[in-house]
């Protein structure tokens, strides 16, 4: 038994087989890892590769990744899944490959395979440029194309990216190319360089790579850098003179041997310069000798056996090479001029002998280039040469005249010329006065003298008159008389004599109540003008102002009539009588007929009434009505016992000019009440009572007609749609209290003891305010049903002559009749308008009117 045991044991242990990697090949995602290759610009966190294998066995496997001691850990590994994961950034400039030790185990054996990683290239570097800085020396005669310096720059990227190409910046401004592939630097073709031109010249060239992929998008890197060609000088320029041309004078004090001037001669070569040898070659005739050496002209003679007055000398200068060989030669020419001392400044003269005062008398405003005959002056200098050349000019206003010659050689004839005619104005300057100044040109001493030019003016009519202002507003009040002064106007003429004088006109279409002054330019009225603002307020005509040459100028007068208060206010015709309604106001008005506030603004007042505390006048608009505790009849009638309702006012109209102009008017008020359509009705019937009853019978039949064509259409509709109609339930509203209410019994007919107890209405003591609460104007009824005509009235006895009560607000007054002529049927009418107002009385007169008028 334990034989066969332990044989049993070696049978497990044999039959336990090791795991191991799949082999996918190249390209591959999965498997062990071989032949994995990673761009260096892969991101640091990237899933990279899958480590993949199996056990023969089925049991579960892990995976791992190790790497050899010092060696960089760039990947790891999820030990379930073989996830590889980039953990540091890859760069394959620094390292292209990468071994990693990866293993896999079933928990009993581990596989373990040593792997290479190729990192491949990105396009993340930069062109560098080798041994800088680059500094280059070329003759300056090298020809041109060719090669003076080959510049190098480096790229580590591979392929694309690594290659490299030149170029220069600003490539027309250059005076080299550049091979773009070899780096070579030339001189360009047909340039050359020039050392006394641009001793240095700074190139900048610019290496780029090929381009490549970095992190998906396509890359470009470039570098510069400056090249610094010095240009190395040679001897292939002649001499050059410095500060030429060259002028030198002798003058007559001048000793023999004296230097004149020195010439100066450098290299062009400035580089390595050579000498300089100075000679005189032609010219000097044996006056005037030169140093070798230093250039220094110096004259051999005495002026005094000088036999010209310039003298032109031919200098050359030669290049001397240390070996003392002439090079090169160049060369140059030097005037001397001969001259005196300047010992005399410039004089004026006259026709008499030297002069320093001129004087001239002409007319103003001469014409433009005109010469100026009348100065005779002549200017001389006793030098020779250049001492004896100045120049001349005026000294004063400038712009007027010009004088010339302007440069004077020894002697001339000087000429004086108008160059602005306008500002030889007499009404300016009376005399115009100048320097005549003559001043050596190029002497040192700048010697001068100067003469005074003196021009006076004749006066000629150049101009005219001109009025103070364009316009002239004046304003003179209606009241004045004829002959009034309304404004002075002023015009000047600045010319002299008879010239200046003005003289004054008027004339236009609103000139024909005015006259003017003809020398003091008064305006003033005629004598029998008379003004009138209301007629016409407004003037205006022209003014002139004219010299005794004819010339002229206009101004425009604006003349305002000014309104004085001399017309009283007037009534219209019709203010004679008014009719007021109890709550109406009546309004008077009158007129002024002043031309301007506040002579035509008119108050109204009333000056005089009977009782004076009935009416009320509003001040500007002159309505009048009656105070505003009088509502009705009834109470005029409490204020005065005169039952005729016809009152006399005297009202005045008041201006408010200065003094005040008034006017008074007796005005007759006929006071009356509103009388109501259905009262009126009823005063119309009361004597037919038949009228009443035909109304009546006949709002009754229209009212029947409406029912039977409402019943007619119903009974149709019900009929069309053969459907019994539900009964409606007719549900009567309670009628609520109104707030405010008339009770009133409709006409409660008595056998009245006479004809005024007839009609007797009743009503409530909220029927006599309105919705303003002020009682002036009456609250209409609501209209009761149609109420059976009244009987016709019995007359009443004419010899009854009790009295009658109306109720007021005041209370009962039991008023007594003034006319005793009034009849029956006048106090029944009374009666009846009793029946549309509440509380109020109204005289017969006026109702009988009001009833007309119904």
């Amino acid at each position: 038994m334990l034989f066969f045991g332990f044989c049993f044991v070696l049978i497990a242990v044999q039959a336990n087989y090791a795991p191991y990697f799949f082999d996918n090949g190249a390209g591959s995602t999965n498997g062990n890892m071989a032949l994995l290759s990673l761009s260096e610009d892969t991101p640091v966190g990237t899933y990279v590769y899958t480590l993949n294998g199996t056990d023969p066995e089925g049991d579960p496997v892990t995976y791992g990744l190790t790497y050899e001691a010092g060696s960089r850990r760039y990947f790891s590994v999820d030990r379930n899944l073989g996830n590889v994961t980039l953990i540091e950034e890859l760069d394959r400039e620094k390292e292209d490959e990468i071994e990693v030790i990866v293993s896999i185990s079933d928990g009993l054996s581990t596989v373990s395979e040593k792997v290479r990683i190729l990192v491949t290239d990105a396009n993340d570097e930069s062109p560098e440029f080798i041994n800088t800085p680059y500094i280059v020396q070329v003759p300056e005669n090298t020809p041109s194309g060719s090669s003076i310096f080959k510049i190098e720059a480096v790229d580590r990227d591979t392929g694309s990216g690594g290659s490299i190409t030149y170029f220069l910046q600003n490539i027309h401004a250059n005076k080299f190319t550049i091979d773009r592939h070899s780096g070579v630097l030339r001189i360009k073709t047909g340039v050359t360089l020039d050392y006394e031109k641009s001793r240095t010249h700074f190139v900048v060239v610019v290496a780029k790579d090929g381009g490549g992929k970095l992190r998906g998008d396509n890359k470009v890197f470039s570098a510069t850098t400056t090249v610094t060609v010095n240009v190395e000088d040679v001897q292939d320029t002649p001499p050059m003179f410095i500060g030429t041309p060259y002028y030198g004078y002798v003058y007559e004090d001048t000793l023999a041997g004296s230097e004149v001037l020195t010439v100066v001669a450098l290299d062009g070569d400035r580089g390595k310069p050579n000498s300089i040898h100075y000679s005189l070659v032609n010219g000097s005739e044996g006056s005037f000798e030169i140093s070798n050496t230093t250039g220094a002209i110096s004259v051999i003679k005495s002026p005094n056996q000088l036999k010209k007055e310039v003298y032109e000398l031919k200098v050359q200068a030669s290049e001397v090479s240390p070996e003392g060989d002439v090079s090169a030669y160049a060369f140059a020419m030097v005037t001397i001029r001969v001259v005196d001392l300047n010992n005399h400044p410039p004089t004026f003269y006259g026709e008499n002998g030297p002069q320093n005062r001129f004087e001239l008398t002409m007319y103003e405003h001469p014409p433009e280039g005109e010469i100026l005959r009348g100065l005779k002056i002549t200017v001389n200098d006793s030098d020779q040469g250049a001492n004896a050349k100045f120049n001349l000019r005026l000294v004063g206003p400038g712009g007027i005249f010009r004088v010339v010659p302007q440069t004077v050689l020894n002697e001339a004839q000087v000429t004086i010329i108008v160059e602005n005619s306008a500002a030889i104005d007499y009404e300016k300057f009376k005399v115009l006065t100048f320097k005549l100044l003559a001043i050596e040109v190029n002497t040192p001493e700048r010697f001068s003298s100067t003469a005074d030019v003196v021009i006076r003016l004749l006066d000629t009519n150049d101009n005219v008159p001109k009025f103070s202002s364009d316009y002239y507003i004046a304003r003179i009040p209606e009241n004045s008389p004829g002959g009034s002064n309304v404004v002075a106007v002023t015009a000047t003429d600045p010319d002299s004599g008879l010239w200046g004088e003005v003289k004054y006109s008027i004339y236009g279409t609103g000139a024909d109540l005015f006259l003017i002054h003809p020398s003091t330019g008064i305006i003033y009225t005629q004598p029998w003008a008379v003004l009138d603002a209301e007629v016409n307020s407004k003037y205006n005509f022209y003014v002139k102002a004219e010299d005794t040459d004819g010339k002229y100028s206009l101004a425009e007068v604006f003349i305002t009539v000014l309104d004085v208060n001399d017309h009283s206010p007037e009534f219209n015709e019709n203010i004679q009588e008014k009719t007021m309604i109890i709550g109406s106001p009546v309004k008077i008005e009158a007129i002024d007929q002043d031309a301007e506030e506040p002579n035509n603004i008119v108050d109204y007042s009333i000056m005089q009434a009977d009782p004076a505390n009935v009416f009320d006048i509003d001040q500007s608009t002159g309505e009048i009505k009656l105070k505003s505790y009088i509502r009705s009849l009834d109470i005029i009638h409490n204020i005065t016992k005169n039952k005729d309702c016809i009152w006399s006012v005297v009202v005045q109209a008041k201006d408010r000019g200065s003094p005040s102009f008034s006017t008074t008017a007796v005005l007759k008020i006929d006071i009356t009440e509103e009388v109501r359509p259905m009262a009126a009705f009823l005063m119309q019937t009361k004597d037919n009572p038949m009228k009443a009853l035909g109304v009546l019978a006949g709002v009754m039949g229209i009212m029947v007609l409406i029912t039977i064509m409402i019943s007619t259409a119903m009974f149709w509709r019900n009929k069309r749609s053969n459907k019994i109609m539900p009964v409606r339930r007719i549900i009567k509203k309670r009628q609520t209290q109104p707030s405010r209410t008339v009770r009133m019994e409709w006409l409660k007919f008595k056998r009245p003891s006479n004809a005024a107890e007839k009609f007797v209405v009743e009503d409530d003591a909220q029927s006599l305010q309105n919705e303003n609460s002020n009682n002036n104007v009456q609250v209409a009824p609501v209209p009761p049903a149609a109420p059976v005509p009244p009987p016709p009235p019995a007359l009443a006895p004419s010899g009854d002559a009790s009295g009658w009560r109306v109720p007021t607000v005041s209370g009962s007054l039991t008023p007594k009749f003034i006319n005793k002529q009034c009849s029956a049927a006048k106090e029944l009418a009374d009666a009846t308008s009793r029946l549309v107002r509440q509380g109020g009385l109204r005289c017969p007169k006026t109702h009988l009117n009001s009833q007309a008028q119904l």
